[in-house]
């Protein structure tokens, strides 16, 4: 990946006034230097051509070379917690088995049945064996055959050659991750620098308290894009715009694999006139709108009523009351906890298609997989939370599908979240179909806060330009 890593770093415009770097400088707690450095890289200007979202060709490539060579985020442990417990985990034309095994640790089978290739599973839940109800071939957990009626008949297979097919698992910060072929980068080298900045958040804490997904039409990567920058926010979520400043967000690429979109909250977009707006307003309009922390104020307590003194700004007097709100509803000493972690949307992406968000709120984690082609993808929206200090880790809750007539807003467990990405839903799909009739089939991005889909793009070029396909079918 030598134009990556070789990319001069040269000035690039930035939105004029105050940057993410004065705003979280002048917070009264500062926080961690791996937010407040500069990391941004340029990685040129060239627009990218429009085909790589909609070509059957192009999709074939990634399926082909790239998704078979990448850790992709799976499940997460609290879906599966016990010996027994399975997850069906299907992306690109390959369908896992994910199966806790007597012992705690986690495999990952092929999901087919080894005599007339029926899948084994469709759905997750619990099973001491694994019986294909096509003609009652059985597995056990640990995908050793189990079981052949009529076995008379199969004297020519052995039980070594009736062994489930397996995939590479990894664990980290308690998520579940497959990678088909063998060889590669450790899930630690694949996810560097993220494990050191998460070790602050501990993700392997918290439980899925939320988890809703849609078949979107539109390319997997149109639909991911959408939330790798905050430069639509000013047009597609006005809403957001008292509390959020869009323009301020900063853009960095942290790894071969990872980048980061940091957002702050609790100031005014440079977008909007601020004469005579204050900064209690800033903050009421946060309590209304904001999709990952409105829903943490309960307004029959004295946090949703959130004064601001004389003197301070609101991003001072949110993140005194998220604080109080956390330490009350968690437990543990967030005396020293930033106003940052507590407040902004901190957007890391890790390629492919895993975006989990840092900082010690409730986190979203998206995910995005083909479904099952080119135009179509299943977005998921997660959110994890903290357990609380004393009491027993429950599982996750199961995935909410909608359906196709329903909007992400009707799923309550989402909250506000739910109306924000119904915001970008037309956006996605009309972006699909535009690419398809565009004249010049260019894509243009901006050098800075499209960084992140440049860094994509080039990452994936790396795989996609890598000799042979690596899938044994």
């Amino acid at each position: 990946m030598a134009d990556i890593d070789l990319a001069e770093t040269i000035a690039v415009a930035r939105c004029p006034g105050p940057g993410w770097e004065d705003i979280v400088a002048a917070d009264d707690i500062a926080p961690p230097s791996f937010i407040a450095e500069d990391r941004y890289r340029y990685l040129g200007s060239d627009a990218l051509d429009a085909r790589r979202y909609y070509d059957p060709a192009f999709f074939r490539a990634e399926v082909e070379k790239m998704w078979p060579n990448v850790w992709q985020f799976a499940a997460r442990v609290e879906d599966m917690p016990e010996p027994g417990d399975y997850v069906t985990y299907e992306n690109a034309g390959r369908s896992y088995l994910l199966v806790r095994q007597d012992d705690g640790s986690i495999r990952a089978f092929h999901n087919v049945c080894l005599h007339r290739g029926r899948k084994l599973k469709t759905d997750s839940g619990s099973a001491d064996q694994f019986v294909c109800p096509f003609h009652g071939f059985a597995w056990n957990k640990d995908g050793s055959i189990n079981n052949i009626p009529c076995r008379w008949d199969f004297g020519h297979l052995t039980d070594e050659k009736l062994q489930l097919p397996e995939a590479s698992v990894a664990l980290w910060g308690g998520y579940i991750f497959v990678r088909e072929n063998p060889d590669g980068p450790t899930i630690e080298e694949f996810l560097a620098p993220l494990p050191a900045f998460f070790e602050r958040w501990k993700h392997e804490e918290c439980v899925t308290v939320a988890w809703v997904g849609k078949v979107v039409k539109a390319n997997w990567k149109i639909t991911m894009e959408a939330f790798m920058e905050s430069y639509h926010a000013y047009v597609t979520h006005p809403q957001l715009m008292p509390f959020t400043g869009d323009a301020n967000a900063a853009y960095h690429v942290l790894g071969e694999h990872v980048n980061v979109n940091y957002t702050p909250f609790g100031t005014i977009s440079p977008h909007l006139d601020q004469h005579g707006l204050s900064e209690q307003w800033i903050v009421e309009e946060f309590v209304k709108y904001n999709g990952r922390s409105a829903d943490n104020y309960d307004p029959d307590k004295d946090d949703f009523n959130i004064e601001v003194p004389g003197g301070l700004t609101a991003r001072q007097a949110l993140g005194a009351a998220m604080r109080e709100t956390s330490a009350r509803t968690f437990g543990g000493d967030y005396s020293g906890v930033s106003e940052s972690e507590l407040l902004d949307a901190l957007v890391y992406n890790v390629f492919p298609n895993f975006a989990p968000w840092g900082g010690f709120m409730p986190n979203i984690v998206y995910r995005w997989r083909p479904w099952p082609d080119q135009d179509h993808c299943l977005m998921e929206v997660r959110v994890i939370a903290r357990v609380p200090q004393g009491q027993p880790r429950p599982a996750g809750v199961p995935l909410h599908l909608l359906g196709e007539a329903e909007n992400w807003s009707d799923a309550p467990e989402l909250g506000v979240l739910g109306g924000v990405v119904d915001q970008d839903m037309t956006n996605m799909e009309l972006t699909h179909d535009g690419l398809k009739c565009s004249k010049n089939q260019r894509v243009e991005l901006g050098d800075y806060q499209e960084i992140r889909l440049r860094h994509f793009h080039q990452t994936l070029d790396h795989y996609l330009q890598q000799q042979g396909g690596d899938r044994d079918d």
